[in-house]
């Protein structure tokens, strides 16, 4: 049959279901209006996977598995173009006129977003000089370009971001490396989307459209993540750590699977009421927020309880409007009850069995109930907690996740085992929780996104409380581009106000706050792991931060993080000219002058990711006769040495040198490996197999690659890269998904007040395990800067100078100045004055997966805490 080459006449749109939202029905039928002779169908999520079932079901458990329903949406219309042509168009995308002109002669057909939006903190993560939008897509049916984007979905749909997986970012992505076969047509902005997002036109003012050049204007409906977003889950598919008590005394911790639990009540199984209990007094734009997450909630079978003895009746008159039949509101006199009183009042309106407690200046996750509650009744518990908190502080641009504790105000419990509320005007809750620790069997879940807790200034506790949890935070984000992103991602589950999101977008004005000042008359002690001088130098203050590298010539100023963002790591080195703006590395020499590397990596049980491994060093866009290769295989089972030597005889016809080599070293663990007890036996065994390798591999080349074989993406030109920084030893960013948080926790800079703080708490087994965070920033913290100076680094990707190898430089296995393996590398580096340096900006990806697995796996240490909210603070 002929292939088909003009675009088909058909409108298509995905919605959840069948009912459009009512803001979004004019705009619809816009398009129904201009193209009069044109078929027109809105596909459900329904319908859009049993089009994967039965012509694309190689797809499905790709799908099956997004974390979001909007991943799905966004997934579904390649193939539906692919299936059938035409154009897909989002729902808020409103037709000023038909397009059949525009289309004419076309293949397939895109359009930019605004530049202002590449400006977006949030979009410059990306790296992307342009943006292609998914809201209007015009292709033929057939088009070869939807068969590369297929294949781009696979290859990103382990980012957990959805701009990443399978919206703008991937198809801009896909779009700038299509095939050449491929005709493709990028309208400008003005065209499709004359519009700037709200966070763009406060950003940088709203503009006028051009009503006689555009055919169409995004409304960007869903830009603050609310009202027509397609519904997301956070815990869907993963397991949630738990442990649980009966009387104070532990019984049983481990990882929680609530799907079963969520399938049995989606299917219709009865699920207890809870009645969630909403105290308020004259706040009445926090107390409508709180409602906002009341009805979000994902859970069956909720109430909300609010008693208001506010001055006024606002919130009454807003609860009425609302008109739901859920939510129960009892009006009181303002007669100076206390807080634990009118607590009371609410536990004995409450009509269902369990009751949760529901602050009216906090912010909850849409599936905050039905979590807590899956593990309250799957656990045969009588009440469930959280045992970490996000926390929010506004006004100074702060995140964090809190340390791990009993918080009261997450408390969802059955109410036959509630005490009564203390007549106190604060802290009433405190008594209540222990007095139900006590008094049952009760279940703490580690799933800190569930609540928000938020430090407006006009909270029950003060200011000196709220900087207290900040300083026992895990981790913690201070204003910039990490910031703003999490702040977005929060937005997207969150009603939060578009303000927060503008000023977020902002760069900061100043030094960021110091949430852990050095206390009065403390007087510094050098660290065991601190950077020290090289041999016979005198002591020198550590360099200044110095500004990033300046804008674009016509690039808005405000678009880019400032120098004020470093205020979060002061004291700081980076690379830099003497004026300031840092300076690019000269660039590395021609292919023919490139010097000889060495890529190691040590293996264990990796025969999944050998096939990858070896197709990302094939892909390196670096000289083969070059680059040699040697790796060491030790106590697997499942067949990674036999996999292996069957490569050989490639490698061997591929790269200059290969060697291999097989030492087993009788290690296995019993338990998670992120557990702080298998630290430093674990990590011991790999600086052996690292130094065994190096004995064995290294020849006459001039740099060392360490190389992890679970990494799954790095750039062609990494070596030139790495090579191009100029230094001894340099690491790039190991992170988790493209543009998103540090995997490798080993590479870090320690705060200028690293040494009034206290370690000693952190020493296990001889070696520093601290929780993420504390006393150390990561790279993902230093984005925006070239190179950055750092104390330790990681082994994900680590080139090192072959010399300072043969000088003695190897991984320690024993702790060295509290450190071991690569962080213990790095202290002795610096202890043979060679200072260690990394490129934030320069990313290698390295999915999160527990469990076996790879022997040079590395950053999972780190994660021990914070991973089981271990701290005790």
């Amino acid at each position: 049959m002929a292939e088909q080459s003009d675009i088909t006449p058909i409108i298509h749109q995905i919605w959840h279901d069948k009912d459009v939202p009512p803001r979004c029905q004019a705009w619809v039928e816009s398009w129904r209006r201009h193209h009069p002779g044109w078929e027109y169908r809105l596909w459900t999520q329904v319908e859009c996977r049993a089009l994967l079932a039965e012509h694309y079901r190689w797809f499905l458990p790709i799908y099956d598995r997004y974390p979001e329903g909007v991943m799905r949406a966004e997934a579904g219309r390649y193939f539906i173009l692919d299936r059938f042509g035409g154009v897909y168009v989002d729902l808020d995308f409103e037709c000023l006129r038909p397009v059949d002109a525009l289309l004419a002669g076309q293949e397939l057909v895109v359009g930019l977003e605004p530049q202002e939006h590449v400006q977006l903190l949030s979009a410059h993560r990306s790296g992307l000089p342009r943006l292609v939008g998914t809201g209007f897509l015009a292709a033929r049916p057939g088009h070869p370009f939807l068969a590369h984007v297929h294949r781009q979905l696979v290859g990103s749909h382990t980012h957990s971001g959805s701009l990443d997986a399978t919206g703008t970012f991937m198809l801009t992505r896909a779009v700038d490396q299509a095939p050449g076969d491929c005709r493709i047509t990028v309208l400008a902005a003005r065209t499709l989307y004359p519009l700037l997002s709200p966070v763009a036109a406060e950003l940088f003012g709203d503009r006028p459209v051009d009503r006689d050049h555009a055919y169409a204007v995004h409304h960007w409906a869903d830009s603050w993540g609310r009202d027509v977003s397609v519904p997301t889950q956070s815990v869907a598919g993963r397991q949630i750590p738990f442990w649980t008590s009966q009387d104070l005394r532990p019984r049983a911790k481990g990882g929680l699977d609530l799907d079963p639990q969520r399938e049995r009540w989606a299917s219709g199984a009865p699920a207890p009421t809870v009645s969630c209990l909403m105290v308020t007094k004259d706040r009445l734009p926090w107390a409508m927020r709180a409602l906002r997450c009341f009805l979000a909630q994902t859970y069956p079978s909720v109430e909300l309880v609010v008693v208001d003895d506010s001055a006024d009746g606002a919130l009454e008159d807003h609860v009425r409007a609302l008109a739901d039949p859920r939510i129960r509101f009892r009006r009181l006199l303002p007669e100076g009850r206390t807080l634990g009183e009118l607590r009371n009042i609410a536990v004995d309106l409450a009509t269902g069995p369990y009751v949760c407690q529901w602050d009216d200046d906090d912010l909850y996750d849409p599936e905050r109930v039905e979590v807590q509650m899956a593990a309250l009744l799957g656990l045969d518990a009588t009440a469930c907690f959280l045992a970490r908190e996000r926390l929010w502080w506004p006004k100074r641009r702060l995140l964090a996740v809190s340390g791990a504790r009993v918080w009261e105000g997450s408390m969802v419990c059955a109410k036959e085992v509630l005490p009564r509320y203390p007549a106190q005007r604060r802290g009433e809750d405190t008594p209540v929780a222990e007095a139900v620790l006590r008094a049952g069997r009760v279940v703490s879940v580690d799933a800190p996104e569930l609540y928000t807790y938020v430090y407006h200034g006009n909270n029950t506790f003060d200011e000196p409380h709220f900087a207290g949890l900040f300083d026992a935070a895990t981790h913690v984000w201070v204003s910039g581009p990490a910031y703003a992103g999490h702040l977005r991602a929060m937005a997207a589950r969150l009603p939060l106000d578009p303000a927060d999101l503008v000023q977020a977008e902002r760069p900061p004005t100043g030094p960021a706050p110091d949430t852990a000042p050095h206390a009065a008359g403390d007087a510094p002690r050098l660290l065991p792991h601190a950077r020290r001088p090289a041999p016979g130098a005198a002591e020198s203050p550590p360099a200044p931060a110095v500004a990033e590298s300046a804008p674009a010539p016509g690039a808005a100023e405000s678009a880019f993080p400032g120098a004020a963002e470093f205020g979060s790591v002061p004291g700081v080195a980076v690379s830099g000219s003497a004026s300031g703006v840092a300076e690019s590395a000269p660039a590395p020499a021609p292919a023919a002058e490139r010097p000889s590397v060495l890529v190691l990596t040590p293996v264990k049980d990796a025969v999944a990711f050998l096939p990858r491994y070896l197709e990302n060093l094939r892909a390196l866009d670096y000289p083969r006769d070059a680059v040699s290769v040697g790796l060491l295989e030790g106590d697997s089972h499942d067949g990674t040495w036999e996999a292996l030597r069957d490569a050989l005889p490639a490698l061997e016809a591929e790269f200059r040198r290969v060697t291999l080599v097989r030492r087993h070293f009788g290690f296995q663990l019993t338990g998670p490996r992120w557990e702080p007890a298998a630290q430093r036996q674990r990590r011991s065994v790999l600086a052996r197999a690292r130094n065994q390798l190096l004995s064995r591999a290294l020849g006459e080349e001039e740099w060392v690659l360490w190389l992890d074989v679970d990494v799954t993406d790095y750039p062609p030109d990494l070596i030139q890269r790495l090579l191009g920084a100029r230094e001894e030893i340099v690491v790039p960013h190991c992170v988790a998904e493209p543009g998103g948080p540090t995997f490798d926790l080993n590479t870090f800079v320690l705060h200028p007040n690293a040494a009034a703080l206290d370690w000693s708490r952190w020493l296990r087994d001889g070696i520093l395990q601290p929780p993420r965070g504390f006393g150390r920033s990561h790279l993902e913290d230093l984005r925006g800067h070239e190179r950055v100076r750092v104390d330790a680094v990681g082994g994900t990707a680590l080139l090192v100078h072959a010399n300072l190898h043969r000088d003695g430089l190897v991984f320690p296995t024993v702790p060295y100045r509290e450190l071991i393996e690569t962080e213990g590398l790095a202290a002795l580096a610096q202890d043979m004055g060679v200072e260690c340096w990394a490129l934030p900006g320069v990313e290698v990806v390295h999915p999160r997966h527990w469990g076996g697995g790879p022997l040079s796996r590395t950053g999972e240490a780190g994660l021990g805490a914070e991973a089981q909210g271990s701290v005790d603070r």
